[in-house]
């Protein structure tokens, strides 16, 4: 079966299936395999930059090596076991359904008219402080998470997926958990998740600027605002701390016309941050479901984009 087939059949599964908890996840295990080697690898090597070198190798090399092992095992049993896992492992690499999914629960509590339930399930999608957010504020935390996340949990994955098949795609999800494992810019993590953090942003920077132009088209298809994702994205996608989630926030604020970004609390402190879009539209409720809507439409397009290139370089 060819590569982006298995690819597109992946990501049907995860938006028909999503992440369920009772299954094993890979990321689950890469991050528990960093937080492991931290300490022993703190104590070891006393250039803490060096360390966190070192527990990026072990923590990619381990799951691309792992996912090559499998592979190569499978392939004994015959093509089709191949694919089976094939499969199996890119799905576990795309988080669509779960971006989906934890928005809607967010808008679901917000049309009950349940501000409380509402404020928690958003605080498990962001790291902001979500106690006193009102409406507005519930609906730019969980637009802005579905926009941020797009890159990273989306088209990022489906970028290396399409590119270098299940290997890559694991590979790529490693390196992501261990950014947000220890790609902080704090006391703890300054100098040993300086690695996690630069490989991370150097993966992404590629598939997020493709981003643009997919979030553009998926704009156009459900009849929001390509030309204001395409202007935005291009005029605001810098300004965000991360260089690569911040194109397809602005991409989204453009494409809802709304204005994203500004100031937020995190522990009880007062975080500045610019603003990203035009206010053209006050943040709303039925962004909630614009903004999931648009990702996933970006996923599909981005999709579609790869696969008509492989069949063209092919043709």
């Amino acid at each position: 079966m060819r590569v982006e087939d298995q690819v597109g059949l992946a990501l049907l599964l995860d938006l028909l299936l999503g992440d369920p908890r009772w299954l094993p996840h890979p990321v689950r295990l890469m991050g528990a395999l960093a937080l492991r080697l931290e300490q022993p690898l703190r104590r070891r090597i006393r250039n803490q930059r060096l360390a966190g070198v070192v527990v990026v190798c072990l923590v990619v090399g381990t799951s691309a090596g792992l996912a090559w092992l499998l592979l190569e095992a499978a392939g004994k049993l015959g093509p089709t076991a191949r694919d089976i896992l094939s499969i199996a492992l890119l799905y576990t690499t795309f988080a669509a359904r779960d971006l989906a999914g934890h928005a809607l629960v967010v808008g679901a509590a917000l049309r009950r008219g349940d501000l409380e339930e509402a404020r928690r399930l958003v605080a498990r999608m962001v790291g902001r402080d979500t106690a006193q957010l009102d409406q507005r504020g519930i609906v730019r935390a969980a637009v802005e998470s579905v926009a941020e996340n797009t890159v990273d949990g989306v088209t990022a994955p489906l970028f290396f997926a399409l590119l270098g098949g299940p290997v890559a795609a694991i590979a790529y999800k490693a390196a992501s958990t261990l950014d947000s494992t220890f790609g902080y810019k704090d006391e703890r993590y300054l100098h040993f998740g300086w690695a996690s953090a630069r490989l991370d942003d150097v993966l992404a920077w590629l598939p997020a600027r493709l981003t643009l132009p997919a979030m553009t088209l998926a704009a156009a298809l459900l009849g929001l605002r390509p030309l204001g994702a395409l202007r935005c994205g291009i005029r605001d996608g810098q300004k965000h701390a991360s260089p690569n989630s911040g194109i397809s926030e602005a991409a989204a604020a453009g494409a809802l016309g709304v204005q994203l970004g500004g100031p937020l609390f995190r522990q009880g402190v007062l975080c500045s941050a610019p603003a990203i879009g035009d206010p053209t539209q006050e943040l709303h409720l039925k962004h909630i479901r614009q903004m999931t809507a648009l990702m996933l439409a970006t996923a599909l397009c981005f999709y579609g984009a790869g696969w008509l290139l492989r069949y063209l370089i092919r043709f």
